[in-house]
């Protein structure tokens, strides 16, 4: 797995042989940030952004976006096996003092850890976990997201999650087997 563009565009990193974690495909991450740079629906910019990860896994999104020029990203990843191969990714590649990992369930780093304010909040939770959710209405609550923000979110294609009243949807992709839906909250 490699970086796709900016300052470390062709760096590879490591990643888990596992059935716990499933890394986003590199076309499907390069078509979010083709969209990211290019859409005329919305208006944000990866350079100087804060980006919070969810469900981070090895955090191919993460690193490709301080790669692209970030601010600084918030990883969130429970298992702590994805925690070790990401903490070795930030430091293999010197970004490490660019990125925070959060070791926990993503419940308890949003309803005590976190006090930080997102332009970019990327959500890639297992296909079969709904509890997302429940995560996307407390960031919603708590307001974790600059005025000027983008929600992403990963899910398979044939899911149904009805979204609509949590998140004002204004893109929709498919790639395969997944779907990416790119949306902000009011």
């Amino acid at each position: 797995m490699r970086i796709i563009s900016g300052i470390l565009k062709g760096k590879s990193i490591n990643f888990l042989k596992n059935l716990k974690t499933r890394p986003l495909k590199d076309i499907v991450r390069e078509n979010i940030f083709n969209i990211l740079e290019h859409s005329n629906l919305f208006n944000i910019k990866i350079k100087d952004s804060n980006v919070l990860d969810l469900y981070s896994g090895i955090g191919s999104f993460g690193i490709e976006c301080i790669s692209r020029g970030a601010n600084k990203v918030t990883f969130i990843e429970k298992d702590k096996a994805a925690c070790h191969v990401l903490e070795e990714n930030l430091k293999k590649l010197s970004i490490k003092h660019r990125a925070k990992i959060l070791n926990d369930n993503i419940e308890n780093v949003l309803d005590k850890n976190l006090n930080d304010k997102f332009n970019i909040l990327f959500f890639d939770p297992p296909f079969i976990d709904l509890g997302f959710i429940k995560n996307l209405k407390l960031i919603k609550k708590k307001k974790f997201f600059n005025k000027n923000h983008i929600f992403i979110l990963h899910r398979e294609k044939k899911s149904d999650d009805n979204l609509e009243e949590y998140l004002n949807i204004v893109e929709l992709k498919n790639y395969g087997r997944s779907k990416i839906i790119f949306g902000f909250v009011d």
